[in-house]
């Protein structure tokens, strides 16, 4: 898989950890809050036909299955986290367009939603909730 740039975002999954409480353990069945973990578009066809990012022009997607790792580096700290994927999403089809930015670095479609302790050890703020990042396979 070739790299792709897109925007980052977060969401609770599993045990209670930080600003989550209680939820579902994700479409692998493992998510939880305070793992290193995250939800991919392309999970599955079922995923898929969810996500739809091929609407938002994204057509390099791998297929990537639970527990598939990626490296993530944050385009605004440049920190870089691996995890692995515990869950189907974002939606990214419902962001199609949607820019975030910080300094001159700058990305479209969320492609990548982080559990919120993976989200935080790429140095990123929960309450700023979207990031510029780039994405590889670890």
């Amino acid at each position: 898989m070739a790299g792709i740039t897109a925007e980052a975002s977060w969401f609770c999954c599993g045990n209670a950890w930080g600003p989550c409480g209680s939820a579902g353990h994700g479409a692998c069945g493992t998510c939880n809050s305070g793992n290193m973990q995250h939800a991919w578009p392309n999970t599955s066809d079922s995923c898929y036909a969810i996500t739809h990012p091929d609407t938002c022009g994204i057509t390099a997607m791998s297929r990537r299955t639970c527990g598939f790792r990626h490296a993530t580096t944050s385009l605004c700290t440049g920190k870089r986290v691996v995890t692995s994927i515990a869950d189907c999403g974002p939606q990214t089809d419902l962001f199609c367009g949607e820019r975030t930015c910080c300094g001159g670095n700058c990305a479209s479609n969320r492609v990548i939603d982080f559990t919120p302790a993976a989200f935080s050890a790429l140095g990123l703020s929960l309450n700023s909730g979207l990031s510029p990042v780039s994405i590889d396979v670890a």
